[in-house]
């Protein structure tokens, strides 16, 4: 049963190996987390557990990133001790040649069978798997620079943690994790927020339930002072699982002594107080040994007045005992939830890993199959979502196929429309045209070469619109290829990349052959004008709704006219055959009525008249140059000479209905 219980410590070892590779922050494991103001001796607390030197020291910030501390306890018969490491192993090494690690024993005389304890302690960085430091000094450096290498060379500070394993038989198995001191005010380089920074890197530790906090303060400080115990309480407010550490005891003023404290009188706390009292400046100075250091301590204790009654439960080596029983005993406690989360992650795991396909593809064939099968489902999601089959069909804006029809059908036909058909094209331009297509000889009608001369340039208007068209169903092919991806191939993140990055340069290597493939279409229809197409007038259908506007023009200015003389004869009948006041008065009444009617036809007449151009030297219009005009509307049956040719004036320009355009 004891040996079970201490293999707890090693296992939760490997699950915090893999938290920290993994960056899995949903698993709680338990830790033993030190936390304290700068220079309440932290450092000092861990290297006399370690028995060895090997934090660094300074002023200011020191300790800058979360370091994990796992020791573990080995024997010289351990196989982890002649254990050839993986980079000793790249070397190529033949059986029995000298390791590394021989020479480095013999260098310090030690041989194999009298290993004097050399070898047996050694320490391993999680981020240089493999690479083992016999050099606590290079174990000191290598914290150093990999603490500058991801937190800077400044004094500021960051959350990801260096894991370090240190192996000696000196040790107990323990897992301890060293934060960065609290601080109240930034000096030197430090940033302004520091305090708040360190602050949320503490708690982001000790606020997890499976965190045993060790809340160290130094005697030489009243304790109600004291920043770590303010801390822990906020997160452990009754005090079930802090352990209370008092260092720099023997700094206390002389005739005071922390009995109280240590006994549980002053700040109760379940897991209790340990005394321990740290090497001095002067002792680090002068590099003192930590094995005469651990004594002195020892015999402070026992030699203390007030402490010797209680010295077998103070110093470094009663705190490294009850750390090892105390978290021994939380991973027993907290080993069915552990255990529980595991097995949920792990099937969450197995679910997502499910997803990738098959987990028995070993070949380059199958491999090749997989590829092939998520660049399909790329296809069809890319398909559907033109058709409007997608499952992810959004209710805020056009997208996918229904954008590419509103672009055909609204976007483009709104932009023809808006055309003007006579856009830059005057009268000058139509009678110049005409002239030149009939040579020496005048002409009836107008000829199809002028015809086809005038309407060519406008019918390359239409290029435009149609070039603004290609690049917005581009657009929207490009939109729906970044956007389209199953959730599959969203685990592939670079294959996905590569996959949108092929279909992209496929449509923008399209853009230019569609382009082309509009202006041929829109060439086609300049090459051959259509004549026979039922929406082309014709000149017969053109002349016949000409000949029916001026019946009608005409039909009105006669009607004036033919009603005066009716009036006139039907008061002539009347006048002979009805007398009386009342009826001369009833008569004098309708014709005035109708003399109103007859004015107001002969201002119509005028106005026809004027809007003809006819009367008062008016302009010449496009038709009446072509179909003659009548100089006397009055008289429509009197025959017109012809009028010699004369050119309009500059300022003449067609005008046509165009729709969305206000006609002048």
């Amino acid at each position: 049963m004891a040996a079970a219980l201490t293999d707890l410590i090693p296992v939760v070892n490997k699950l915090q190996d893999i938290v920290s590779t993994t960056n899995l922050t949903d698993l709680d494991l338990p830790l033993l987390t030190t936390v304290g103001s700068q220079s309440a001796g932290k450092s000092s607390v861990l290297e006399n557990i370690v028995g060895k030197d090997f934090l660094p020291r300074g002023t200011g910030i020191v300790t800058r990133r979360p370091l994990i501390l796992q020791l573990i306890n080995v024997k010289p018969g351990d196989a982890l001790v002649t254990k050839t490491t993986g980079f000793e192993t790249d070397l190529g090494l033949q059986p029995g040649e000298k390791t590394l690690e021989d020479h480095l024993r013999e260098a310090h005389g030690a041989t194999p069978s009298q290993d004097n304890g050399f070898g047996l302690e050694w320490g391993e960085f999680l981020h240089m798997p493999g690479k083992r430091y016999y050099s606590f000094d290079n174990i000191r450096k290598e914290i150093e620079n990999e603490t500058a290498r991801i937190a800077g060379k400044n004094k500021g500070i960051s959350r990801i943690p260096i894991n370090l394993k240190v192996y000696s038989p000196n040790v107990l198995n323990l897992t301890l994790v060293d934060l960065p001191g609290l601080t109240k005010i930034p000096i030197a380089d430090q940033p302004t927020d520091i305090e708040r920074q360190i602050k949320n890197l503490i708690l982001e530790y000790i606020s997890k339930p499976n965190c045993i906090i060790l809340a160290i303060s130094p005697a030489n400080v009243d304790l109600v002072n004291s920043e770590s115990l303010k801390l822990a309480r906020q997160v452990d407010p009754q005090g079930k699982r802090t352990i209370g550490i008092l260092s720099k005891l023997d700094l206390m003023d002389h005739g005071t002594n922390a009995l109280d404290i240590l006994t549980g009188k002053v700040y109760p706390l379940k897991l209790g107080f340990i005394g321990v009292v740290n090497r001095s400046q002067q002792d680090i100075s002068t590099n003192k040994p930590l094995d005469e250091s651990l004594r002195s301590e020892e015999e402070f204790f026992q030699n203390h007045p007030a402490y010797k009654t209680i010295a077998s439960k103070c110093g470094t080596s009663y705190l490294a005992k009850t750390l090892n029983q105390i978290l021994m005993n939380h991973i027993r406690e907290r080993l069915p939830d552990i255990k529980a989360k595991l097995n949920t992650l792990m099937g969450q795991t197995e679910q997502e890993l499910a997803t990738y396909g098959d987990s028995n593809i070993v070949s380059k064939e199958d491999r090749g199959s997989i590829i092939l099968t998520l660049m399909n489902k790329f296809a069809s999601s890319f398909i559907n979502s033109i058709e409007g089959n997608s499952s992810d069909i959004s209710t805020k804006e056009l997208c996918g196929g229904a954008r590419i029809y509103y672009i055909y059908n609204d976007v483009l036909s709104q932009s023809l429309r808006s055309i003007n058909p006579v856009s830059n094209l005057t009268v000058q331009d139509i009678r110049t045209a005409v002239r030149n297509s009939t040579g020496p000889r005048p002409s009836l009608f107008v000829p199809e070469l002028a015809f086809d001369m005038l309407v060519k340039p406008q019918i390359k208007l239409l290029e435009g619109p149609s070039h603004r068209c290609v690049e917005l169903v581009y657009e929207e092919l490009m939109k729906i290829c970044h956007n389209c991806g199953s959730h599959e191939l969203s685990r592939y993140p670079k294959l996905q990349t590569k996959l949108v990055e092929v279909v992209s340069e496929l449509l923008r290597e399209r853009l230019g052959p569609t382009t082309k493939y509009v202006e041929s279409l829109i060439e086609i229809h300049r090459a051959y004008i259509n004549t026979n197409h039922p929406n082309f007038i014709g000149a017969a259908a053109a002349m016949t709704l000409v000949v029916e506007e001026k019946k009608k023009q005409q039909n009105l200015l006669d009607k004036p006219h033919s009603l005066k003389t009716q009036i006139s004869s039907t008061e002539l009948k009347k006048s002979k055959s009805t007398n009386g006041e009342n009826g001369h008065a009833h008569r004098s009444t309708e014709s005035t009525s109708t003399l109103d009617e007859v004015n107001k036809l002969e201002r119509s007449k005028s106005s026809i008249v004027t809007a003809n151009g006819s009367a008062h030297g008016e302009k010449d219009t496009f038709l009446n140059f072509f179909f003659g005009k009548d100089d006397k509307p009055s008289k429509p049956l009197k025959q017109e000479q012809p009028k010699p040719f004369s050119y309009p004036k500059e300022s003449e320009v067609l005008q046509f209905n165009v729709p969305g355009q206000q006609n002048n």
